[in-house]
């Protein structure tokens, strides 16, 4: 029999899943950050650093204010867990899940094996880097591009290096060692992943199946595509195949969602065996847009009524919503998505702009600007201030200024003024 949840009810699973009923930490430790990647499975990671670069955010956004330096210390050290790789984007996974990658890391060496592909013109780079890894172990990009051999009197292109290194990582033969900064060090898989890992054998099949059971148990409920999505299988097969074996097998059982339909069809839909379906969540989060929440957009918008596309691309003058706006939780709830930036030399965090979304009630501008204190806060920040760019600005800004935690003000933003 098929059960039948409400959206809401739908909603609070998939939070439950990815761990918002639980109660925040009052101080933070490594073991509260490997419970929450045992439930979200990956982290991925983002280069833009406007606020804070992303991979710092779901730690936030569940455990509260926290030091940045333990999340470095937890996934960038020698000894970590974790280790990058293309779980969804780039991402951080933990490193006994290397040979789950194996058939991912087969597809992109079947793809470059043509004779006429970017690997097989440039074998000469790809095998030279190889070797200084070899016989250098881990380098830095830059390492590299310092010793790398003259041809013809010039030196090589250095995008080649580049592209040879990702190239390599894609296929397994390469792993991620580290970072320095943001950048990243490269090593040959067997300087960085365990032989007792590398040595194990995991079907393309079975590797899969394991892959769409995680997605089912991090998302809580979950259509085929939100599945596949989750760590961006795109062979549609495997998965069909992968949950009618779990299904099968009473791993996951089918749901109907309400209101979740396509050409006025319902959407079949799945529920794990171990999922919950808690009576109230009472959480509230800034997300980052990367966060297994949000990230899908055909699912963010199903779910949670977020209709959300990045703006970073997009020329300041025709933004929507701001830069790099992030959604706000409260409850079981988008409400709100607010841009912010740190302005580090002012010792100010500064909300460029906010809006509200559908699901909102005026009591919400309360919990939200608790959160944005938080951020300040856990950012070393000792101001808040507000543009009146966005619908919800003033009403945060009203709610701010009864947060003692850090001073508030009000300035304008560029978009304003452009407009």
């Amino acid at each position: 029999m098929t059960d039948t949840l409400s959206p809401a009810q739908a909603r609070r699973m998939a939070l439950a899943a990815q761990g918002f009923t639980r109660a925040r930490p009052t101080a933070v430790s490594a073991a509260h950050i490997h419970r929450m990647m045992d439930r979200i499975g990956v982290l991925q990671i983002d280069s833009v650093n406007v606020f804070a670069r992303s991979h710092y955010l779901p730690l936030l956004s569940r455990l509260g204010a926290y030091d940045p330096a333990l999340l470095d210390k937890v996934f960038l050290s020698r000894t970590t867990h974790y280790v990058e790789y293309l779980a969804h984007e780039a991402t951080f996974i933990p490193i006994e899940d290397w040979p789950l990658w194996q058939f991912r890391m087969d597809d992109f060496r079947r793809r470059w094996s043509a004779e006429d592909s970017w690997v097989s013109a440039n074998a000469r780079t790809v095998q030279w880097v190889q070797d200084e890894l070899r016989t250098r172990g881990p380098l830095r990009p830059a390492d590299l591009r310092a010793d790398a051999p003259r041809e013809r009197g010039t030196w090589w292109d250095w995008d080649d290096v580049k592209l040879a290194l990702e190239h390599l990582w894609r296929t397994g033969d390469v792993a991620i060692s580290g970072r320095k900064g943001f950048e990243r060090t490269y090593a040959l898989a067997e300087q960085v992943i365990p032989e007792r890992i590398r040595a194990q054998k995991i079907s393309r099949a079975e590797a899969i199946r394991t892959l769409i059971a995680r997605a089912a148990r991090s998302s809580g409920v979950a259509t085929q595509s939100d599945l596949a999505d989750y760590y961006r299988i795109r062979d549609r097969a495997a998965v069909t195949q992968a949950i009618a074996d779990l299904t099968e097998s009473g791993e996951l059982l089918p749901v109907r969602v309400r209101g979740w339909e396509r050409g006025g069809r319902p959407l079949a839909a799945w529920r794990h065996r171990d999922g919950v379906l808690p009576h109230r969540v009472d959480a509230a989060a800034v997300l980052t847009p990367f966060d297994p929440v949000v990230w899908f957009r055909d699912r963010a918008l199903r779910a949670f009524e977020l209709d959300y596309r990045i703006e970073i691309y997009v020329p300041a003058e025709k933004r929507r919503y701001g830069y790099y706006s992030l959604p706000v939780l409260v409850g079981d709830r988008i409400v709100a998505r607010v841009d912010l930036k740190s302005d580090r030399a002012a010792s100010t965090l500064q909300v460029q702009s906010a809006w509200w979304e559908p699901q909102a009630a005026p009591e919400d501008a309360d919990r939200i600007a608790r959160e944005i204190a938080l951020a300040a806060r856990w950012q070393g920040l000792e101001h808040v201030s507000v543009s009146g760019w966005g619908d919800a600005a003033d009403a945060i800004h009203g709610s701010l200024r009864g947060d003692v935690t850090a001073s508030v003000r009000r300035h304008t933003h560029a978009r304003e003024q452009s407009g």
